[in-house]
């Protein structure tokens, strides 16, 4: 069968296209995987400041004698508030680097038309309103690479939306449209959350507005290593209900239709596993990037690992190392340059301390190097070979990707 060289880039466009679907929106993510973009910024002047109310106890909530009903009244109090985003980005067309190999421009002709060097790809997410003029937060990897988007609200109201800012590092964005008197939604708090608790998600999955799934928190705290993106900086929600392509960025809430994360990723390696941003994390990274257009992380440089009698043998074969202990938070590796090499640290240290604080996992350290600010002096202790010695690190900046 004889092709044309239109007719085989069209072809092989159709293949690229099918096989791209989903990077906007909910995406699935596999480890190791890095589906996040640092984005460009622009800054919106005088935003507010977004508090998180006191914790609650996630309870049932039930009204009347319907067992359901706790449900409902949620998803009415909120849904108003939850958007459709329609995104449209310019990307390389690969075809056209490859049909530029002069074998293939001699098999088809020199007479075929160009194929274009940029391709446009849509995708579809979810979002919530902040602010009743028209501040809305969703994930980083809904709005990638474009400035603007189109905002859909459940009343069928269409509004052009500004991008004002984007933190691939937490894939939290900021969006602003230009509206008075909007439905907002009602921040709880995820710090007390308990696994078994009701957790609702709303968003628009394969463009199905408003759609409701129910589930519990089957987790907290799981680190961004074992979410499958270790390069980011999130303690997520793990959380049963059904989280769909389209959800990404849409609210997850308890049973008093508070929202206590965003909705971000599912893992194609797994079943029924959702997870979701802390509304604590995204509620501050949405004020500095309404502020500032931009968030900076502070850094240390080091990789860390929770330790297992079978994890110390893997670490120790792996890293040319001597680990004695079963349990801890060994630091596995040291970058070069950074601040934890400057301070003194050493693959092979086991944390014991942050600031006076006692650690016993790799996602406690995460969250108080994260709660400080960049240029801080950390206070670390470690057991070094049996020994215990303390080490001043002031952190960086997390490097751009």
């Amino acid at each position: 069968m004889n092709l044309s060289l239109k007719q085989l880039a069209i072809y092989l466009s159709l293949l690229t296209i099918g096989s791209g679907a989903g990077l906007f929106g909910s995406r699935y993510l596999l480890p190791q995987n890095n589906l996040f973009r640092r984005l460009k910024n622009v800054t919106m002047a005088s935003p507010p400041e977004y508090v998180v109310p006191n914790p609650v106890n996630g309870s049932m909530g039930t009204t009347g004698s319907d067992n359901v009903n706790f449900i409902a009244t949620a998803v009415q109090r909120v849904g108003p508030a939850v958007v459709r985003i329609n995104a449209t980005r310019k990307v390389a067309n690969p075809i056209s680097d490859a049909l530029k190999n002069p074998l293939l421009r001699r098999f088809f002709g020199e007479d075929e038309q160009p194929i274009p060097q940029e391709r446009i790809e849509r995708g579809t997410g979810s979002g919530f309103i902040l602010s009743e003029n028209g501040e809305l937060l969703t994930n980083a990897h809904v709005v990638a690479d474009t400035d603007t988007v189109q905002v859909t609200l459940k009343d069928g109201r269409t509004f052009e939306g500004k991008v004002a800012g984007v933190d691939a590092v937490t894939d939290v964005a900021v969006v602003k449209i230009r509206a008075n008197d909007l439905p907002t939604v009602r921040l709880g708090n995820s710090q007390n959350l308990i696994p078994g608790q009701w957790a609702i998600a709303i968003g628009n999955p394969l463009g199905l507005d408003n759609t409701v799934t129910i589930g519990i928190i089957s987790a907290t705290d799981r680190t961004s290593a074992q979410v499958g993106v270790p390069d980011k900086r999130v303690s997520f929600i793990q959380t049963d209900a059904a989280i769909n392509p389209g959800n990404s960025g849409g609210p997850l809430l308890n049973a008093q239709g508070e929202v206590i994360g965003v909705n971000t990723a599912i893992r194609a390696d797994a079943q029924g596993l959702g997870f979701a941003i802390p509304i604590e994390t995204a509620a501050r990274i949405a004020s500095e990037l309404f502020t500032k257009g931009r968030v900076e992380h502070p850094f240390l440089g080091i990789e860390m690992a929770d330790l297992s009698p079978t994890k110390k043998q893997q670490i120790n074969q792996e890293n040319q190392l001597n680990i004695q202990q079963d349990a801890g938070i060994v630091i596995k590796g040291v970058l070069d340059d950074s601040p934890a090499k400057r301070g003194g640290l050493l693959p092979g240290d086991i944390i014991q301390k942050v600031n006076g604080k006692a650690v016993k996992t790799s996602a406690q350290v995460q969250k108080l190097v994260e709660s400080s600010s960049v240029g801080d002096i950390l206070a670390i202790e470690v057991n070094r070979n049996g020994k215990i010695q303390a080490f001043k690190v002031q952190s960086g900046t997390y490097p751009k990707k």
